[in-house]
Formats: C-alpha cells, sequence, structure tokens
C-alpha cells in the first residue's frame, strides 16, 4: 500500500474515533455523507469536454477519503478507487460525449458490485417448518431483528411465524422476544432454565404441531468472540439444521463488525447478513465492506427501532440515493403500505378535475405521516436527498398545518377561497396561531393546485423545475406537495475587517 494512502487511512482512523462526530451540528448516515462527496466529485468534472487520467484520480481522493473517514476497510477502498479509475481512464471515456454521465455510470456500477446483487428471497417449503437462525455478537440487535424478520414474513409473504427465545444466557432476553412477539401476535416458545439447544429443538417441534412456519430462532451472543458460544452455536445448527444462519451485525461498529463477519464465518458457516442501525451513524462502513471482506451478502437491514423499519436491502437504490438519484421504487413501495387503491383511484380523479381541496389535503397529511419523518421521505427524492443538509426541518409544522386545517369549517375546507380576513382571524384563535400564518398556508395551497394541474396536464417537467440543482425553489416547492416547513439554512455574513 502505498505510503500517501496509508497516512490517508491513519488520519482517517484518528478522526473517525472521536467520541462524537459532529459535522454542521448533525450526524449524517454514510450514504448522506458518500453523497455529499459524490456530488462535489461529480459537479467538478460535469461540462468538461474531455478527461484526463488526473482529473478523475484527483476527483476521485476526495471519494477515497469520504470512504476511509465512514470506517470502510482500506483494502475494499483501495480495490473500489481503482476499479473505478480503471475503467474512467479508458479509451470509450475519454473520446465520449459526456464524460460526467459515463463516470456516473461506472460509480453507480461498482458501488452496486461492490454490494449486490440483490438476494433476500427467503423459500418456504419441505416437510417441516423453515428454520431460520440469527447468531451474533451481543449488542448487535439480534432480538429485536427477530422480531422485525417474523413481521416482515407475516405482512410481505402472509406467513405464520414463531418466535423461539433461545438466548438463555442475557438477562430479560426471552422477556424482551415474548414483550415484542405480543405486539406482533406472534407466538414464542420460552422456558426458563432449559438450555439454547433444548430450547430450539423445542421450538422446531412446536412449529411443527402448531403449523407454524417459520421458525425465527434467536441465540445467544457475547461481548467478544469466545469457543464457549461458538460451540453452542455450532450444536444448535447440528441438532436443529437451519435453514437460513442470517448474521446480525451492527453497521455503527464499522470495520469491527466486519472483523467479526470474518471469525463467524470462519467457525460458522453463515448465509448472509442483517445490518441494524444502518440510518444511525456516520461510521457505517460496514455496508461496504462486509461484502466484499466475506463474500456474504447483506439481505436485510434495519433503519430505525421501531419494528416495521426493516427492509431487503437491494444494492441498486442504495447506489442510486449515494448518487444522488433518489430511491423512488421504495417511496412508491412505502406509499402503497399506508394507501389503499381505492383512495388513490379518488384522489387522482380529484386533481385531475381540479377539485382537490383542503379535506384532501389533511387527509394527504395524515397519510404522509405514517410514512415517517419528513426527513426520511425527502431522502428518497431525486435532487434532494443529497442536499439534504442544506436544509433544516422543523417537524412541528405539520401539526401546526393540520391544527390550522382542523379549525376550519368543512364549508371552509372544501372552499378555501371564502376565508376573509374574518374568518381567518377566527381560525388562528381556534388553533392558537397566528392569522399570517393562516394566510401563508392558503397561499402555498393555491401554488400546490397549479403545480398539480400542470402534472396532470402532462407538464413533468414542472416538478423538475420546482427542484433545480442548487435548490432554489425548494423552500417554496417542497412545502406546496408535503406538508412541513422546510427553509434553507442562511449563511453568516462575515463582516469586513
Amino acid at each position: 500500500m502505498p505510503a500517501a494512502f496509508d497516512r490517508e487511512v491513519g488520519a482517517c482512523r484518528a478522526t473517525t474515533s472521536l467520541p462524537d462526530r459532529d459535522r454542521k451540528g448533525a450526524q449524517r448516515t454514510l450514504f448522506e455523507a458518500l453523497s455529499h462527496t459524490m456530488e462535489g466529485f461529480l459537479g467538478k468534472i460535469r461540462g468538461k469536454p474531455r478527461l484526463t487520467e488526473k482529473n478523475i484520480r484527483d476527483g476521485l481522493r476526495e471519494v477515497r477519503l469520504a470512504l476511509l473517514e465512514a470506517d470502510v476497510h482500506y483494502r475494499v477502498v483501495k480495490g473500489f478507487i481503482e476499479a473505478v479509475t480503471q475503467r474512467a481512464v479508458g479509451e470509450q471515456v475519454l473520446r465520449g460525449v459526456n464524460p460526467a454521465q459515463q463516470i456516473v455510470k461506472i460509480v453507480h456500477d461498482e458501488l452496486e458490485r461492490l454490494m449486490g446483487p440483490v438476494d433476500y428471497e427467503i423459500q418456504l417449503g419441505g416437510d417441516g417448518p423453515t428454520v431460520i437462525m440469527l447468531a451474533g455478537l451481543q449488542g448487535s440487535g439480534k432480538t429485536t431483528s427477530c422480531a422485525k424478520l417474523a413481521l416482515y414474513l407475516k405482512e410481505r409473504l402472509g406467513c405464520a411465524p414463531m418466535l423461539c427465545a433461545a438466548d438463555v444466557r442475557r438477562p430479560a432476553a426471552m422477556e424482551q422476544l415474548e414483550v415484542l412477539g405480543r405486539q406482533l401476535d406472534v407466538p414464542v416458545v420460552s422456558e426458563r432454565g432449559a438450555d439454547a439447544v433444548t430450547l430450539s429443538m423445542k421450538g422446531r417441534l412446536q412449529a411443527l404441531e402448531q403449523h407454524r412456519n417459520p421458525l425465527v430462532l434467536d441465540t445467544g451472543g457475547r461481548l467478544h468472540i469466545d469457543e464457549e458460544m461458538m460451540a453452542e452455536l455450532r450444536e444448535i445448527a447440528d441438532r436443529v439444521k437451519p435453514d437460513y444462519t442470517y448474521l446480525v451485525a451492527d453497521a455503527r461498529a464499522g470495520q469491527d463488525a466486519v472483523v467479526s463477519a470474518q471469525e463467524f464465518d470462519r467457525q460458522l458457516e453463515f448465509d448472509g447478513v442483517i445490518l441494524t442501525n444502518l440510518d444511525g451513524d456516520a461510521r457505517g462502513g460496514a455496508a461496504l465492506s462486509i461484502k466484499a471482506v466475506t463474500g456474504k451478502q447483506i439481505k436485510f437491514v434495519g433503519l430505525g427501532e421501531k419494528l416495521d423499519k426493516f427492509e431487503p436491502f437491494h444494492p441498486d437504490r442504495m447506489a442510486d440515493r449515494i448518487l444522488g438519484m433518489g430511491d423512488v421504487v421504495s417511496l412508491v413501495e412505502k406509499a402503497q403500505d399506508v394507501i389503499e387503491e381505492e383512495d388513490a383511484q379518488r384522489l387522482e380523479e380529484k386533481l385531475r378535475k381540479a377539485t382537490f381541496d383542503l379535506e384532501d389535503f389533511r387527509k394527504q397529511i395524515r397519510t404522509l405521516r405514517k410514512m415517517g419523518p419528513l426527513r426520511d421521505i425527502l431522502g428518497y427524492l431525486p435532487f434532494v436527498g443529497n442536499k439534504i443538509d442544506e436544509l433544516e426541518f422543523d417537524e412541528k409544522e405539520v401539526d401546526r398545518v393540520e391544527a390550522i386545517i382542523n379549525s376550519m369549517t368543512v364549508e371552509e375546507r372544501r372552499y378555501p377561497q371564502v376565508i376573509g380576513a374574518s374568518r381567518r382571524s377566527r381560525i388562528a384563535d381556534g388553533c392558537g396561531t397566528d392569522p399570517r400564518q393562516v394566510s401563508q398556508l392558503l397561499k402555498q395551497f393555491k401554488q400546490m393546485k397549479k403545480l398539480m394541474r400542470k402534472m396532470t396536464r402532462g407538464d413533468m417537467g414542472a416538478w423538475a423545475d420546482a427542484l433545480p440543482q442548487d435548490l432554489t425553489g425548494v423552500e417554496t416547492a417542497i412545502p406546496q406537495g408535503l406538508p412541513g416547513k422546510v427553509k434553507r439554512k442562511r449563511k453568516r455574513n462575515r463582516r469586513r475587517k
């Protein structure tokens, strides 16, 4: 490894070892940080009629630093940069009409290759229940991931899962899984005083007798890998013969998670990885390192504490988000989970006929809130997700908007044009706000209807025009289509001395 690269690795490790890394006042996830760096790299080469090897290497140096800072394994970083450079400086790219677009394609392909391919299918069938065993270190999120996986299988595949609490060493591990099982209405096999192997066998037998499929098996972990733990896991695997064995790893652990995965793979063959806390910290380098180092694919990811914050891992969609292309497919899937088909058709008809009113807007606010925080939803949108740190959000504004609409009469919600000065004062008094905020909401709603009319008439450029690259119109475009206050952070003007 070159000396310069070695110095960069050491400098980035020193930076990431700080206890509370604070970037611009808030932590960024791995993918937000990389997206920001990728945007800067692509901005430098965009518009150049011809690229040289020096242009590409200088730009990729920033990408390399961002990867190292995110605690991606240095061998993975080196291989990724070399692969991109080798393809980017080829004859075809140098003679291309639009080099920046070709570089985007190359980087996207390499990111997808690094994390992919897509493989999260779980095949259910056979004579008995399909057994899925989760293993990992203590504190990695195994027990919660068991419940999340059971909920995913229950809702997405229509299964009747069963949980088995075979973690007999961690205090309250059984109680935790029992509580989660009651929340999900999923039966849990547990027995105080029993050993892990006996409990696992009992779980398989009860799943067979009660016709439950699959059986999700929680196992014990340690703060570090030791022979006693691995011997217990191997015995469970030999006796129960799980169809799938997943390693649960914490994305916040960075390279430590990769080292643990290597050791688990050496002593206990596993089929894939469930990566938890992927949304929680910038040191998420495990997402880009585990597949390359261990050869094991990431199957599922945990994106929050709630039990429904669990989804299959799509390398192509993640590569899109890193490069600022958004993830519209995932956003549509989230919307489908909370929007009924009849409601969607009714809304489409109202938009087409321009009869969309504040009553409908209030319903959309409530639907949108079911999909998650506004910041998360914006992260899925093209041109916005990679600039998320340039915006600041007041999630409480969602409550304020809904309160204003709630203070209106049915007539006022259906016909906002009847709201005059006296009505604005009454509405403001009813929700404890100012008449000017009522006026602002009515103005934004009117602008939103104009934008929607353009889009329903086939003018899809209206949305793109509202979201230019420099986010000039975001403060007006976003609130029109989404509840919540979004505004640009003001840069402080430095006084000239």
